[in-house]
């Protein structure tokens, strides 16, 4: 089994490509292949130590799951089995999608919610982001001026996205004990 639990929520199929391309940046010893959450259980998320969880933000805000009109159940509906669950012990990067022009007053306000959801079930949460090289209005996912997680914005940027993803994993590699 590889060591990083890798889960994704999506609508369109973007963040699961990105969750791939982190698998593959990372190694199949490494990470496992990346979950969809409608896919997954609570039993899923526990075996892992450390876990790499992507979002992307839909309409106002919101993360993806059936009142935000997507096809099939996503994070909204997963997180509530997850309520009881502790994470203390467990580190969680993140990684998240959204659109800066578009939806400049709502950047990745996604994934804030799971921060919130995570970090308030003892999870350490690692990863934290820059703000510079966007332009967006304003981000809930913005704490101490650092995204809470990698900010990538593949409708307006796609172009930065490999370089950023690897950027990022560097940067986590102490906090997963891969250096």
């Amino acid at each position: 089994m590889a060591r990083i639990g890798l889960f994704f929520g999506t609508s369109t199929g973007k963040t699961r490509k990105v969750a791939k391309m982190i698998r593959k940046q990372l190694g199949e010893d490494t990470a496992e292949a990346p979950l969809n959450v409608n896919r997954t259980t609570p039993e899923d998320f526990a075996q892992y130590e450390f876990l790499i969880l992507g979002t992307p933000t839909l309409g106002d805000g919101l993360l993806p799951g059936l009142s935000a009109d997507c096809e099939d159940e996503s994070w909204e509906e997963f997180l509530p089995k997850l309520e009881d669950t502790d994470f203390s012990g467990k580190t969680i990067a993140l990684f998240g999608l959204g659109d800066q022009i578009g939806y400049a007053d709502e950047f990745l306000d996604g994934m804030i919610a799971l921060y919130d959801f995570f970090s308030e079930r003892g999870a350490r949460i690692v990863g934290a982001w820059p703000t510079e090289g966007y332009e967006f209005e304003h981000s809930e996912a913005v704490v101490d001026d650092k995204f809470v997680g990698l900010a990538l914005d593949l409708d307006n940027q796609s172009g930065l996205t490999e370089e950023r993803v690897k950027t990022w994993l560097a940067q986590i590699a102490p906090d997963f004990d891969l250096v």
